[in-house]
């Protein structure tokens, strides 16, 4: 028995869980915080056979594959600026991706 802790970005935390859970997967989705950027995310704790662990990364994957997106972010002003206005330009950002656990399970019970 294996337990897999796949941290995905909030975003994808739904469509992953449903994923998982069509596929026969129980999960557990947690609400957390990236400690870095301090970005919402969704850890998901998933108890599987040690057969079907490559079957969950392989769904968690094709899932929440790493994309980009282009956005506009507002610059911050500098401190004694005399500029009155901004320029906003578009920048690329990696959204997606997951980083995965598996670790041992010593026991297992379910009620």
């Amino acid at each position: 028995m294996k337990i897999i802790y796949a941290i995905v970005s909030s975003d994808d935390g739904n469509r992953v869980t449903d994923v998982l859970n069509e596929h026969h997967f129980s999960v557990t989705k947690l609400a957390t915080t990236g400690g870095f950027l301090k970005k919402g995310n969704a850890t998901l704790m998933i108890g599987t056979d040690e057969e079907r662990v490559d079957e969950a990364i392989d769904l968690i994957h094709t899932t929440c594959g790493k994309r980009q997106k282009i956005t506009c972010d507002m610059p911050a002003p500098s401190i004694g600026s005399m500029s009155t206005g901004y320029m906003m330009m578009p920048v690329t950002v990696e959204l997606g991706g997951a980083t995965i656990f598996v670790t041992d399970v010593e026991r297992f019970e379910k009620f």
